[in-house]
């Protein structure tokens, strides 16, 4: 069986094409990262026995398109994709005036258990590695390079927990940062979790200034406990602290995400409640509305609820955005798209 090298650090190419000189590893991690080639034979500045050789010995592997879904307005996209083992993730590509982006997923389905969430309806299979994670991006920066655009930002947003697989994702991010791969910005990089307030310092103490993303969706314990699981194991009062500490330690402001679930957490007294647990923190408020799915006893919150919530944040000192709905053609909740093939 092949090795693959997509995914390794220019030191594990290095050791793993010994006894060839390290500039050869250079020449190779060029071209799989800066040129996405995927053929040892299109390598043109190696010598042609050593191209032979490395055909026979490794692969460029990133993943398999599974199903690809167009939005009707061109602005989103979402990918299935297939990996090793049969597993299968989504990728959502979304087009922005200001810039593209990539959400992408960190496990094949998640155990978390957010009663909202498309992402647990097949359940949980395993944590992604850190090139899997990586393909995830270079696929996406391939479409959006043939469409003549450059990828400007990376959301790891999508199926499952990113802090549950947190050695992976510190792999993935220190390699997507490095020269002779991408170069992204540790600014450009978004980290999302539902609230694991341990991995939260572990993040803080790695010292990479990504942008942390905290998944509330609800201004008490007693409805965040019915809404998300883990807020039994790690509360609003912990959580908001390590929220704060991240954002004091690393200067960067967090955001919490705050998904509007008609008649469950959408009033204006849920707004009020939100305000005063979010009151002098470096954070910003980015409201979502729901997007509907199949299996889910929820629906989405009128338009009047939104404005309202919003306006009532904004004139209280939070500052609040609302999520541009995109994709909802294409089943861009988590999970939805991998839940309907998966049969």
């Amino acid at each position: 069986m092949k090795k693959n090298l997509f995914g390794l650090t220019l030191a594990d190419l290095e050791r793993e094409l010994l006894p060839l000189p390290k500039f050869r590893a250079k020449q190779i991690a060029a071209h799989i990262y800066k040129h996405a080639v995927k053929n040892f034979d299109a390598m043109n500045d190696l010598p042609k026995n050593l191209r032979t050789e490395l055909s026979s010995r490794f692969e460029i592997k990133i993943a398999d398109l599974l199903k690809r879904l167009d939005s009707r307005d061109g602005l989103t996209t979402k990918f299935l994709l297939g990996l090793a083992g049969g597993a299968a993730v989504e990728i959502v590509l979304m087009r922005h005036d200001y810039g593209n982006s990539v959400c992408i997923s960190s496990q094949v389905g998640c155990q978390m258990g957010c009663a909202f969430c498309a992402s647990t309806l097949k359940g949980f299979e395993r944590n992604l590695t850190a090139a899997e994670m990586l393909g995830e991006i270079f696929f996406a920066e391939e479409i959006f390079r043939g469409e003549g655009k450059k990828l400007d930002s990376v959301v790891v947003m999508g199926t499952g927990e990113p802090l549950m697989n947190f050695d992976e994702l510190i792999k993935m991010l220190r390699l997507l940062h490095e020269d002779y791969c991408l170069g992204m910005s540790y600014r450009k990089i978004t980290i999302s979790t539902c609230g694991l307030v341990p991995a939260i310092k572990k993040l803080r103490d790695e010292k990479i200034p990504v942008t942390l993303s905290i998944s509330l969706h609800a201004p008490d314990d007693k409805l965040r406990c019915a809404l998300m699981p883990i807020n039994s194991a790690f509360g609003l009062k912990s959580l908001l602290a390590a929220g704060d500490d991240y954002a004091q330690s690393t200067g960067r402001r967090v955001t919490y995400e705050y998904i509007l679930i008609g008649g469950v957490n959408d009033t204006e007294e849920h707004a009020r409640r939100l305000a005063k647990i979010l009151s002098g923190q470096l954070a910003n408020v980015n409201l979502i509305p729901f997007n509907p799915v199949d299996e889910k006893n929820f629906r989405p919150p009128t338009n009047n609820a939104v404005k309202k919530f919003f306006h009532f944040l904004n004139t209280h000192g939070i500052g609040a955005t609302i999520r541009k709905e995109m994709g909802a053609d294409v089943n861009a909740a988590c999970g939805q798209l991998r839940a309907k093939i998966l049969v």
